[in-house]
């Protein structure tokens, strides 16, 4: 196959799984049905918004689960399967009239559904652009994002046009369309062999070796036998935990702590969509560039600035309005980064697998903030203690190292870092 033949594969590859990305990203459009399902079924709000912590949990927990069976069965057959999956389970929420049917079918039908689909078509791509993990990365969660973003428009539309119930018949239509229609456009990656460079096995000096920056390729196994691999998942948790509860309540806050009317807080739910997808556009590319994990590390600080102001400062609506973009930015950026870091850690050949272990951190984090603001009883006492964590956050990455780095200086060689893992 020629370079350029070679070349525009990889391209249709990425249109495929942009395509895909954009048609799961459109859950996160769940808030616009809350008050409907409330309205025509007479649920209790906080009993139909448990819908969507139940989707976020499942998708997390697919994520465990995708890559076997991307091995098992191809990974267009596994995402052409989810899309359908993904699409009948909001069809049949069309016909749902209790909270139970919607659990089921809109919760953990969906939520299983977008998980696999969502990380087997990431690691796919990043495996595709080895050298640009970070952009290609920015590129795939960045459709995601505006996925949700378009289709906030088109689900209000379709709600004020047809009804909440009709809305997820056509949801689930043309989302089906989209994530099966990109699956036929995606190839599996090609095998990469090991890149992990061998020191010299007769080499007993300490001082004697020295090898180039390389990436071991772990076995889920292999990867939590490793310190490395926990202290990521907590550096991941806390980076979702503090977008996700603020993405849950910024409304609220807009209200109740920068005194804003109803409709001038609801504009910070645009705000944050807009400034989420930028951050995984932007800081993706950056990612290539630097360090990850300083970068990391940068935005872990400055959303626990963020966080503190927040929770001490007298908020004005354009400090409100600060916080909020800021705290987005970062969150998109870090879930954008991620991927490549877990890559840059353990390897690409098992990289669906590996991410998804870390990825538990997303799952859990959506419902941590929750938890912590019921336990304390407030917006600022949650918001100091999230910012306290991402600053812990922020000092573990500044001083973690892959793990072949670290066993390397423990058999007393020199590895080279790259300039991503520095």
């Amino acid at each position: 196959m020629t370079t350029a033949k070679s070349g525009s594969k990889r391209w249709m590859i990425v249109l495929g799984t942009v395509i895909m990305q954009m048609g799961l990203g459109t859950i996160y459009t769940w808030s616009l049905f809350n008050a409907q399902l409330v309205s025509k079924f007479g649920f209790e709000l906080s009993a139909v918004s448990i819908t969507f912590s139940i989707t976020s949990f499942a998708l997390a927990f697919a994520t465990l689960f995708a890559g076997k069976l991307q091995d098992r069965f191809g990974l267009r057959k596994l995402t052409a399967s989810a899309g359908i999956m993904l699409g009948l389970g909001l069809m049949l929420s069309s016909q749902a009239n209790s909270l139970l049917m919607f659990y089921l079918l809109a919760g953990v039908v969906v939520g299983y559904a977008d998980g696999t689909a969502y990380i087997t078509s990431l690691s796919n791509l990043i495996k595709w652009f080895p050298k640009h993990k970070g952009l290609i990365s920015g590129v795939s969660v960045g459709a995601y994002g505006t996925g949700s973003l378009i289709f906030k428009y088109i689900n209000g539309s379709l709600i004020e046009s047809a009804g909440v119930s009709n809305t997820f018949l056509y949801w689930g239509l043309a989302v089906m369309i989209m994530v099966v229609a990109g699956s036929l456009l995606v190839r599996e990656a090609p095998v990469a062999a090991p890149a992990l460079a061998q020191a010299n096995s007769r080499g007993t000096d300490s001082s004697a070796a020295t090898i180039p920056a390389a990436v071991k390729d772990y076995t889920v196994k292999e990867m939590l036998r490793t310190k490395e691999a926990y202290l990521l998942f907590v550096i991941f948790f806390t980076a979702c935990m503090s977008g996700l509860y603020l993405i849950g309540i910024v409304k609220d806050i807009g209200v109740q702590l920068a005194g804003l009317d109803i409709a001038t807080a609801a504009n910070a739910v645009a705000m944050i969509a807009i400034f989420n997808t930028a951050g995984r556009l932007i800081l993706g590319a950056l990612s290539d560039r630097m360090s990850r994990l300083k970068l990391v590390s940068a935005t872990l600080l400055v959303t626990a600035l963020a966080m503190l102001t927040l929770s001490y400062a007298t908020l004005s609506y354009g400090l409100f309005f600060a916080c909020v973009a800021t705290i987005a930015f970062c969150f998109g950026g870090n879930i954008t980064v991620f991927p490549a870091i877990v890559s840059d850690f353990f390897g690409l050949k098992n990289h669906s697998k590996n991410y998804g272990i870390v990825y538990q951190g997303f799952g859990i984090g959506a419902l941590s903030g929750s938890f912590i603001a019921a336990s304390l009883g407030g917006f600022k006492p949650t918001f100091i203690v999230i910012g306290a964590l991402c600053i812990v956050a922020c000092l573990l990455a500044v001083s973690l190292k892959p793990p072949v780095q670290r066993q390397a200086r423990e058999k007393g060689m020199s590895l080279k870092p790259s300039r991503h893992t520095a």
